[in-house]
C-alpha cells in the first residue's frame, strides 16, 4: 500500500509555561455606568431647580428646560466618565497586586496541510 492513501497524522507539541492570572475590571462597564449616572444627575438637577422665565444676565437669552438638561448632561456625563474611569484604573492596579502565577500546559496541534 502506498503512503498517499493514508492521511498524515497531526503533529502535537506540549510545553509548560508560567502565566499570571488576575481578575481585572471591565472598563466599558465602568464608563457606561459613569455616563448613565451623569445623565441621572443632570436630569435630577434640571427638574429639581425650576429656574426662571427671565433672561440670563450673562447672555440675554431665555433657556428652555431641554437646553438646561443638555448643558448639564454635557458636564455631568464628562464628570461621571472621569470619576468612574479613575475608579476602574484604581481597581485594575489593585488587581495587579493580587495576581498569582500558575503553571499551564500549552498544547499545539498542527493538522495536515491543506491541498
Amino acid at each position: 500500500m502506498s503512503d498517499a492513501a493514508t492521511p498524515p497524522t497531526p503533529e502535537a507539541g506540549t510545553r509548560t509555561e508560567r502565566v499570571r492570572v488576575r481578575r481585572a475590571p471591565k472598563f466599558s462597564v465602568f464608563l457606561i455606568l459613569g455616563a448613565a449616572l451623569g445623565l441621572l444627575v443632570a436630569m435630577i438637577l434640571t427638574f429639581a431647580y425650576d429656574g426662571t422665565a427671565n433672561q440670563s444676565p450673562n447672555t440675554g437669552l431665555v433657556y428652555s428646560t431641554g437646553q438646561v438638561f443638555g448643558f448639564l448632561s454635557l458636564i455631568c456625563v464628562a464628570i461621571g466618565l472621569a470619576v468612574f474611569g479613575t475608579v476602574a484604573l484604581l481597581l485594575d492596579r489593585a488587581s495587579r497586586r493580587k495576581a498569582r502565577e500558575v503553571t499551564v500546559d500549552r498544547e499545539t496541534i498542527q493538522g495536515p496541510p491543506e491541498a
